[in-house]
């Protein structure tokens, strides 16, 4: 039988990996059978570790001993049914000669899916050839047809049909004239990305090169965490307090209890609330325009997760932050534009789409989602669209009052921390994506809608993937769930909401044409109606 070798990227934290692995180990039983079917055979490249009681790489330095046993020009496969780090395998992957296959399960689990588009857009960047592919239970024709192409060929193609560069697309005078000005008024006066720590939890799609942004008239800050930390710890609790205060006037409810390794304390949402305060009089202090907080290492040894920091940041109506001396309201009545998990494309992205719907009297909320999972309902596909930290109470049925916390799952967050979480409303939406390739930025774009589910259906997504997070029940118009998993470079997917239909397509169309005046090389993706 021919054969071919197999990886799995896991997670750098134990916890995780320990609790992930017998989904991974399952799914790779599965996969292993399907290419048997196909007179295959696979090798683990690396093996189940007792000691640690999961079989995932879980460094970078073990990704790069792992490849050295590995044939340069055999079939590869990596399978993924887990959140992964992509920094694990890229060394070893940029000089692999053989074929490549990434494979997730389509399940909302861990999540495969997340893991694998995000090792996906980190390959696209380093310039690495790869083919990928997808499956629930890996004996559909879809997977079978496009597996037997892949162990044939060494290549997949996939339908992309719905993709069309925007010089191709006929697009509204005052929305290019005014994508042109704003991208001339960006590039003269410039803009500043506050970086707290780049390459979070591997991304390294996630990374603009510096040229790259510097072409758009944008500069990163590099801020430490460290600095971060000290400002949270020099902020009063009466100053938190306040904020709290704040959000439960608004609406907002904790669910709380008395035990930290397993509740959500009141202790945790303290802290939280003085690492809100510290984060816009950071960004005051270095005069950004948006900032990104790592999310999860370092500050996770140090401070509860930063979920209801980064959503309370995008929303224009949050609890005001005064400068040291209480002179001044910073950014008062505008969000502190924030990319969760300091995915730079994303910052980029928000700054872009704030800018264009203030010009156009949108609403300016925005922030980025997993591409988690998804399921037909009631005749067409709604993706499950779910992010940690990030999404802004003003995307939620019930604005504040729709907005719950609850603690981060201890396997993430030892020091805990709310959530912030609510169902997004209904409503029409412009998604995009901004990545890297060939060392330059390009920009897939397409319209979409957020719509209402049946309650327990939302519960039974949520169940599936994380309940504690928020979620939006969105449609890619004219884009199915294979094209979009066959073009999207990336884990995340940024979303915006527009009035309505027609001021929505104004949007597209006038971000589009910013874009591009910036030197971007954009895609319009799918139908601009429904």
């Amino acid at each position: 039988m021919k054969t071919a070798y197999l990886v799995a990227s896991g997670d750098l934290r134990l916890s995780a990996n320990q609790v992930c692995w017998p989904a991974q180990a399952a799914m790779e039983q599965i996969l292993t059978r399907a290419l048997k079917a196909e007179g295959w055979a696979v090798r683990r490249a690396h093996p189940f570790d007792k000691v640690k009681q999961h079989g995932f790489i879980d460094s970078q330095r073990m990704g790069i001993e792992v490849f050295r046993d590995i044939p340069p020009a055999a079939p590869l496969i990596v399978a993924e049914a887990v959140w992964q780090y992509s920094h694990h395998l890229l060394a070893g992957l940029t000089t692999h000669r053989g074929p490549i296959l990434t494979v997730a399960n389509w399940s909302g689990q861990w999540p495969g899916l997340v893991g694998m588009l995000n090792l996906n857009g980190s390959l696209t960047k380093a310039g690495v050839r790869y083919s990928t592919l997808w499956s629930e239970e890996f004996t559909d024709d879809f997977f079978r047809t496009k597996l037997r192409q892949w162990l044939k060929s060494g290549r997949i193609t996939h339908d992309t049909s719905h993709v069309r560069p925007l010089d191709e697309v006929k697009v509204p005078a005052t929305a290019r004239k005014l994508g042109e000005k704003l991208a001339a008024q960006l590039v003269r006066e410039k803009a500043i990305l506050g970086v707290f720590d780049e390459g979070c939890m591997g991304m390294f799609n996630a990374i603009i090169p510096d040229h790259a942004l510097h072409a758009c008239g944008v500069f990163k800050e590099r801020l430490s965490q460290s600095a971060l930390y000290a400002e949270t710890m020099r902020t009063t609790d009466a100053e938190a307090d306040a904020v709290r205060a704040w959000l439960e006037k608004r609406g907002m409810k904790f669910h709380t209890g008395p035990r930290h390794e397993r509740d959500l304390t009141g202790d945790q949402i303290r802290l939280q609330c003085k690492m809100y305060v510290a984060a816009v009089r950071i960004a005051d202090d270095f005069g950004c325009d948006a900032i990104g907080i790592q999310y999860q290492q370092g500050l996770k040894d140090l401070l509860p997760a930063s979920d209801l920091v980064e959503g309370t940041l995008n929303n224009s109506d949050r609890p005001p932050v005064r400068s040291r001396d209480g002179k001044r309201v910073l950014f008062k009545g505008e969000p502190v534009i924030h990319f969760n998990e300091v995915d730079e494309c994303a910052g980029l992205d928000g700054l872009l789409t704030n800018r264009v719907h203030r010009a156009l009297g949108q609403p300016v909320e925005n922030t980025l989602h997993d591409v988690r999972w998804g399921a037909e309902f009631g005749g067409e596909y709604v993706w499950v669209f779910l992010i940690s930290g990030a999404a802004p109470p003003a995307h939620f049925i019930g604005g504040w009052k729709g907005a719950e916390g609850f603690r981060q799952p201890a396997m993430y967050f030892p020091n805990g921390g709310s959530t912030l979480r609510g169902i997004s409303k209904p409503g029409e939406i412009v998604w995009s994506r901004i990545y890297v390739e060939g060392e330059a930025l390009h920009m897939d774009i397409g319209r979409g809608g957020v719509v209402t589910l049946p309650r327990e259906e939302t519960e039974r997504r949520w169940q599936g993937t994380t309940p504690q997070w928020p979620i939006m029940h969105a449609v890619t118009y004219g884009v199915s769930r294979d094209q979009l998993m066959a073009k999207h470079q990336a884990n995340h997917i940024q979303v915006a909401y527009a009035h309505d239909a027609r001021a929505a397509d104004a949007c597209l169309f006038a971000k589009a044409s910013f874009a591009r005046a910036l030197g971007m090389k954009v895609n319009v993706c799918g139908s601009v109606g429904r």
